[in-house]
């Protein structure tokens, strides 16, 4: 058996907030929509950023992955504060009442997100001033300096460093009757400076950008050491030289975050580009919704910054060291490779490696002709396997057509390229560029530009839907005519995050799937809302009422045999319904087992209502991003994957699709991986009824086993290409 960890051993678990689950009524049928029965959402996204931190707290990690979790960690609540936070600041300003499915008002929950941002802070804060930095000099020979630190011949090179390349784009923003408080960018570092004039005895203050251009980091490398100092101390200690006159009194470092929950009115959209373009310009200039503080800034420059920045002292912090931990990536990214995990090189599937016998390849349409393939990212190449099959696609004189969603993609990106060159070859090309992609508007819009110059049919979503889906669909002209081969999986197409995400891609030209996916295009690029659909589950079309269905079954199975079976992967689970069926076929005696990754709404483990419900979430190298869905079906499993999570936007508010892997070969393999996952004792979190997440450890003994490992030795052991590793 696998020991939990004990939660009073946890370093983590003292900065959680204490919030019990709201009183169960023992007697009598529990109703569901019970606030008992329900997780806070937003401190459910907290968890996981906890279990995210988690991974710079443990020892057992290398130190360049410890300090990427702490920029990891600042970057997701940089995200959460800007979403979250805003949303439920916007609520409060709308006098919104509304209780959540756990019985709070927004007020309550702003309550308790601010009090665990605060505690979350602080602790990654200090973990990296106080334990990874002095780690990084002693282990790394990498040192993270004061000015204070630095020798009389560093200095030196730093302000003329600070001449010659800061100083002239430099623009101090005086604040006074003649000069308005200047406009604060989103996340941007600032110096706020207050000074005096030495005659008139006056006081003044200005705000002062820390340019991005430059990096955050100067280097004052001398030998075998390797010296770092934030590039927002070498200004603030060179600073005086911008107010000649005046007698600088302080300089502090700040940093403010937007709302980027901006309201969207679709329906009144003419223009969807033109939408999505205003909304940005809005988020940019969108309310404040916290301020952070470097310690030791005096106590009238801060009311001045939030009185001009119309903040309550509930959203100002205080940080007792650096701002902007999100820049640690840098730092993370130096050539280390002893402090890092072992480099890994996702393996060529065996389906798509060259053929040895005639020393080159099999056309792509040929090798998917013999049988379905899947593909698991990163352990396998999405280069040599998504890539390739869009690129063969493109060159290839017998594909008459092309037909892709994108919802996000990488800079650069092959697949654009491949794309572009398609159209420009003469083949039909049409793309559903996803411009409400949270983030990620303005690129996307940028993508579909070059598309549409490039001759490509571009289509800017739909309107009131945001298109989530990962299908291309590429229609070649055969001796028997003409036929359809299908790429669905469960993430973007992006070269970069394929080394990085899981993610399931299944290839297949099967008639009954293609006619699926021929139908969704036609719905995505024209007017179709109720085409039908056979063998794919489409959202919001067909797919919540299928998986009720499916759920159905199993308790149906399970009340005559005794066999009823669910195992869910997935990235967050929030929506209400889905749950409530999970707790009816719980309460039917039908196994449930789910990993979730992110924030689950649903209460595991209470009496007559949950409790044969088990829920993990598994945190490593790899950020868990596949949707996988088992339902035992008496013995004859029905295995499907996609691009849906179990939540409210994704079955209700995107298009979204699933498909179910026929092939008993891939079908198996699916179910090998669930049950890896399951068996996991070393990134894998058990969520306990009262909301915590307990990690689990290898009893003493007990050989360890890391899911992410297995995968990857289990990769490299099958191929038939060890030597043909893609190198990334």
């Amino acid at each position: 058996m696998t020991k939990s960890y004990d939660p009073k051993s946890n370093p983590i678990y003292n900065y959680i907030p204490s919030v019990k689950p709201r009183h169960v009524p023992e007697e009598g049928e529990i109703p569901y929509d019970h606030p008992s029965l329900y997780f806070n959402i937003e401190l459910g996204w907290l968890d996981f950023n906890w279990r995210v931190l988690y991974q710079a707290l443990d020892e057992r990690l290398p130190l360049m992955e410890r300090i990427r979790f702490i920029a990891i960690t600042a970057n997701n609540l940089d995200e959460f504060i800007q979403k979250r936070v805003g949303g439920l600041k916007r609520q409060l300003a709308a006098g919104v009442q509304r209780l959540s499915p756990d019985g709070r008002l927004p007020t309550q929950q702003l309550d308790l997100v601010r009090k665990t941002i605060d505690n979350m802070q602080q602790l990654y804060t200090d973990t990296w001033q106080k334990e990874l930095m002095p780690q990084l000099k002693s282990r790394a020979k990498i040192e993270i300096c004061d000015w204070s630190d630095l020798s009389k011949k560093e200095k030196s090179f730093a302000k003329k460093y600070y001449h010659d390349h800061i100083y002239p784009i430099l623009t101090p923003l005086a604040v006074d009757p003649g000069h308005p408080f200047p406009f604060i960018s989103n996340l941007s570092l600032s110096l706020a400076i207050a000074m005096h004039h030495p005659v008139r005895g006056t006081t003044h203050f200005a705000r002062v950008k820390v340019p991005a251009s430059h990096g955050r980091w100067l280097s004052l490398t001398e030998g075998k050491r390797y010296r770092l100092v934030p590039i927002e101390q070498v200004i603030a200690n060179c600073v005086d030289e911008l107010f000649v006159g005046m007698h600088v009194d302080s300089v502090h470092t700040f940093r403010i975050a937007r709302n980027a929950d901006v309201r969207r009115d679709e329906e009144e959209a003419e223009d969807l580009l033109a939408m999505i373009s205003e909304e940005l310009r809005e988020r940019r200039f969108a309310p404040v919704v916290r301020l952070e503080y470097e310690k030791g800034m005096p106590g009238d420059v801060r009311h001045l910054l939030a009185r001009e920045l119309e903040l309550e002292k509930e959203d100002l912090f205080q940080i007792d060291g650096q701002l902007n931990l999100s820049d640690l990536f840098f730092i993370a990214d130096l050539d280390r490779p002893e402090l890092k995990y072992e480099p890994w090189a996702p393996v060529i599937p065996n389906s798509f490696i060259l053929n040895t016998e005639h020393k080159e390849a099999e056309d792509v349409f040929s090798i998917i002709r013999k049988r379905d393939i899947l593909v698991h990212h990163p352990y396998e190449s999405f280069t040599a396997s998504v890539q390739r099959f869009i690129e063969d696609s493109a060159s290839d004189p017998q594909v008459i057509a092309i037909k892709q969603t994108l919802y996000r993609t990488s800079q650069g990106s092959p697949i654009v390229d491949a794309l572009m060159k398609a159209a420009d070859a003469g083949k039909q090309v049409a793309v559903l560029v996803e411009v409400t992609a949270r983030f990620d508007e303005a690129k996307n819009i940028e993508f579909g530009q070059m598309l549409e110059n490039a001759g490509v049919h571009v289509t800017y979503g739909l309107v009131g839907l945001k298109t989530h889906c990962k299908t291309t669909l590429v229609i070649r002209e055969e001796d028997d005519g003409p036929r359809a081969y299908c790429h669905i999986g469960t993430g973007n197409y992006h070269a970069t995050t394929a080394r990085l995400y899981t993610d399931f891609g299944l290839f297949t030209c099967r008639q009954d799937i293609a006619n699926d996916v021929i139908n969704l295009f036609h719905y995505l690029t024209g007017h179709a809302p109720d085409q039908t659909y056979r063998q794919m589950l489409i959202a919001p079309r067909n797919m919540r009422q299928i998986f009720h269905n499916l759920i159905d079954r199993e308790i149906q199975f399970q009340r005559e045999k005794g066999t009823g079976k669910i195992i869910c992967k997935m990235n967050a689970l929030d929506d209400i319904t889905m749950i409530q069926s999970l707790y009816r076929a719980s309460q039917a005696g039908v196994e449930i087992k789910l990993i979730v990754r992110g924030h689950c709404r649903l209460r595991p483990g209470i009496p007559g209502v949950s409790d044969k419900i088990e829920v993990i979430s598994i945190i490593g190298r790899f950020l868990e991003h596949d949707r996988l869905f088992y339902f035992h079906n008496d013995g004859d499993p029905q295995v499907f994957f996609g691009s849906a999570d179990w939540r409210r936007r994704n079955l209700s508010d995107r298009v979204e699709a699933i498909v179910m892997v026929q092939d008993k070969r891939l079908r198996n393999r699916l179910i090998s991986i669930l049950e890896y996952s399951l068996r996991d004792n070393r990134l894998a979190w058990d969520l306990l009824p009262d909301g915590r997440y307990i990690q689990r450890m290898p009893a003493k003994d007990e050989r360890e086993r890391n899911f992410h490992t297995i995968l990857m030795r289990r990769a490299s052991r099958y191929s038939r290409a060890k030597d043909l590793h893609i190198q990334h």
